[in-house]
């Protein structure tokens, strides 16, 4: 099983990239998400892979944050998902977004999805729904794509105060309201102690 790979980025299209490692070119399929984090052409360039084993081909799934394949490991035990059409999912929400989407039951925003009709948007929902932590979900889609360490200070915060029995959505308004009135704030302790002052 390959694991990751680290090299030089020869060549990028939103679906498809050639990494060049020690003289070897691997192609690697990606998600949208995955291409926008790429760096440019000709960088180092390194990421976790899924190695997928048919009867007729061997492929390789590239994945920029372990938050994505491990999502996609997910997606792919799912009846009649198969790697491909997970990736697909992968392009058309952020991770944060469908666990957010499976957590609530959205059936409509899975479907949305090119190639996801309501069915499998169900399917997914049913098989997965259990494997996904709903607070967990909720910080990580407030905290969004921006400054890694604010998003650890935010989603730290909401998690902190669902398990001080504050309902989630709650307790996502609560630090988004703090956040929004002082962006300067760092720290999960202080944004805590704000959050619950402001009760």
């Amino acid at each position: 099983m390959i694991a990751f790979l680290h090299g030089t980025l020869v060549e990028k299209t939103p679906s498809v990239v050639t990494l060049d490692v020690h003289g070897v070119g691997y192609q690697v399929f990606i998600s949208l998400n995955t291409y926008d984090r790429l760096p440019a052409t000709g960088a180092a360039c390194r990421l976790l892979t899924y190695h997928h084993v048919r009867e007729d081909a061997h492929l390789l799934f590239g994945f920029a944050q372990p938050e994505e394949k491990s999502m996609f490991e997910r997606l792919i035990t799912v009846s009649g998902i198969g790697a491909k059409l997970a990736l697909s999912v992968l392009s058309g929400l952020s991770v944060s977004e469908l666990s957010l989407a499976i957590t609530e039951n959205n059936v409509k925003r899975i479907s949305s999805v090119h190639g996801i009709g309501k069915k499998t948007a169900e399917r997914i929902i049913v098989e997965l729904r259990d494997k996904i932590d709903p607070l967990e979900a909720l910080a990580g889609h407030a905290a969004g794509n921006g400054d890694p360490a604010r998003n650890d200070m935010l989603r730290d915060a909401i998690l902190a105060l669902g398990s001080l029995g504050f309902p989630q959505e709650q307790a996502r308004k609560m630090v988004q309201a703090v956040l929004d009135a002082e962006a300067e704030i760092k720290d999960t302790e202080t944004l805590l102690r704000k959050a619950l002052s402001s009760k």
